[in-house]
């Protein structure tokens, strides 16, 4: 298989057909290097046709909590009084960028996703 840029359908289904049989190819070999190169050019074509929206930052972090077993008192240190907590996780007060800050380096979420805009609850 000659290795190019993959930019139909047709070609990308080859390619996946391909890296199966490369899959086994034994570290340093010829083919195991043809694979490595061939994986990136899918993930490029797969990033362009497939492309995954980054989450709502408060479903994220809903998500993130409910991964690791986090409860909204583990969100205090990095967010701040309980109240505060309570109103970012409801949808009253946004992220701040010291929010965004301290969740993205206590926690190891990335900041990427929790500056995107996201809808605050309407007030009654």
């Amino acid at each position: 298989m000659e290795l190019k840029p993959i930019n139909t359908k047709l070609e990308y289904k080859a390619a996946l057909k391909q890296a199966e049989a490369w899959w086994d190819a034994s570290a340093g070999s010829a083919n195991a290097a043809k694979l490595e190169v061939l994986t990136l050019l899918i993930e490029d074509y797969e990033s362009r046709h497939f492309a995954i929206e980054a989450p709502d930052p408060i479903d994220f972090l809903h998500f993130v909590m409910e991964q690791r077993g986090l409860t909204r008192k583990d969100l205090e240190p990095h967010i701040g009084s309980r109240a505060r907590v309570a109103e970012v996780l409801n949808r009253v007060r946004p992220l701040s960028l010291e929010m965004i800050r301290n969740l993205s380096e206590g926690l190891d979420l990335p900041a990427e996703v929790l500056v995107r805009r996201y809808e605050l609850a309407v007030a009654a």
